[in-house]
């Protein structure tokens, strides 16, 4: 067994990550399945190179034990680490086998190369619900397998392993901040809210009681069942979608009995590589006006779950689109939970406001009737747009609807001007609280004689 120290102030820096670093102590989960997921990309990307076959299917499976010691087990069959790799990967902080092996591909086969992790201090969220770690791996084409073990102080070791196959098996014996994610429930509900959309299937085994007639516990049944869907409705083509599915896809993810108005599904290619997939609810939510609404857009990095709660990703007067943008090359910093303020984030952001707003200037011009359900619902906040974001002023004047004296319903600012009449200079509105004690104002009576047009 040898015996190390970690190769940089860990002590100091393991503190940070356990305690300043992650906002949630339950993403160690996520950390810990994006690696596995990446370790399968190399997997799958290394057996295409060398025109060999993947043995059998590329998974992970999770496992745990109950009881006062419990643990945790997240294991691959992906493209597992050496020696060497374990020390230098896992034996230093923020250094990533993941960085390393994008430096060394081309271009293009970066595109074919679904890979997350961009920096290396994932894997030691661990730490923050365990209180040992042992990680035993056998790379792809070796015959020896290997264990590293570390409580998450100075120290660590590694040893000689057995392992059946190529892949990487972390067991977490969780302390007792950790002993509630040792849980059925508690995985499957994790699994399903970070990594539902992870390209490869996800395992969980448990074992569950069985019953008599009389509801009398018998004895326990192992079960090994897939937790996750891993399949993105949003990274397949339009052409292979229907109605339904979108429909199906918006209410289970967003607890929605109605389908939406209507959907847009975008896939961004070039520069900036992104897909962008809006629902617009038939009905306002129900925080729209409060302060501290809840954003409705979902950010994932190449189909990996990072945060619902960046009210940045949309401006404030988009806040009721809910939907998902998934980016295929946008930088985060090192915790993956702050967004850096960066171009790409810039770019997609802006691309997104401007293509929501080309659909719904699109609708209104080829679909009045639907365009004045979505005004009914969403007008107020189209029209806080217009001091909001003085680049879309002119679109979103284009959008915003008033109520009228000369015409039932709404009408928009172009449809006004064209009904002024002779020698009209501007624009005449009433503000008040309700719209029937307007339509009656003695103020009116003057516009009226005149013929001239007021908004309500």
């Amino acid at each position: 067994m040898e015996r190390k120290q970690f190769k940089t102030e860990v002590s100091d820096l393991l503190h940070l990550i356990i305690h300043s670093l992650y906002s949630h102590k339950e993403i160690f989960l996520r950390e810990l399945v994006s690696n596995a997921s990446d370790a399968l990309d190399k997997l799958k990307y290394k057996t295409l190179v060398d025109g060999k076959a993947v043995d059998g299917e590329l998974r992970i499976d999770i496992s745990f034990t109950e009881g006062d010691k419990r643990t945790l087990t997240i294991s691959d069959n992906g493209i597992g680490m050496t020696h060497d790799e374990l020390n230098e990967n896992l034996g230093t902080i923020a250094h990533s086998g993941t960085k390393h092996f994008l430096a060394n591909l081309t271009n293009d086969q970066k595109k074919d190369s679904n890979l997350i992790g961009q920096f290396g201090v994932g894997f030691y969220s661990a730490f923050m619900v365990a209180d040992k770690v042992e990680v035993i791996s056998k790379a792809y084409g070796e015959e020896q397998a290997y264990k590293w073990v570390s409580d998450g102080r100075e120290k660590y070791t590694i040893e000689e392993a057995e392992r059946e196959g190529c892949g990487t098996t972390i067991i977490l014996h969780l302390n007792d901040e950790g002993k509630e994610f040792g849980n059925r429930w508690q995985i499957e509900n994790l699994i399903k809210q970070y990594s539902d959309h992870i390209a490869y299937p996800i395992y969980l085994a448990y074992d569950q009681n069985t019953y008599d007639d009389k509801y009398n516990v018998t004895g326990t049944e192992h079960k090994v069942e897939k937790i996750n869907s891993a399949a993105a409705l949003w990274a397949r083509s339009k052409s292979e979608l229907k109605e339904e599915d979108y429909n199906d896809f918006y209410k289970n993810s967003y607890y929605d009995s109605e389908n939406p108005l209507f959907y847009i599904h975008t896939k961004a290619e070039g520069a900036t590589e992104y897909t962008t997939l809006f629902f617009i609810p038939a009905k306002a939510p129900f925080d729209m006006y409060h302060a501290d609404y809840k954003p409705g857009v979902k950010l994932y990095v190449k189909r990996v779950y990072i945060t619902d709660d960046d009210k940045e990703l949309l401006p404030t007067y988009l806040r009721f689109v809910r939907g998902i943008i998934d980016s295929e090359d946008l930088p985060l910093n090192v915790s993956r939970e702050i967004l850096q303020q960066n171009r790409v984030m810039t770019t997609i952001r802006n691309a997104s406001v401007k293509k929501l707003l080309g659909e719904f200037k699109k609708i209104a011009d080829q679909n009045p009737e639907l365009y004045t359900k979505f005004i009914d619902q969403y007008n107020r906040p189209l029209k806080e747009g217009l001091y909001q974001d003085y680049a879309n002023r002119d679109e979103l004047l284009e959008l915003v609807r008033f109520k009228s004296t000369a015409v039932d319903g709404y009408t928009s600012l172009a449809a006004y001007k064209e009904r002024m009449v002779t020698d009209q200079k501007g624009i005449y509105y009433i503000t008040g609280s309700d719209e029937n004690a307007l339509k009656s104002s003695p103020l009116l009576a003057t516009f009226k004689e005149k013929g001239i047009e007021v908004l309500l």
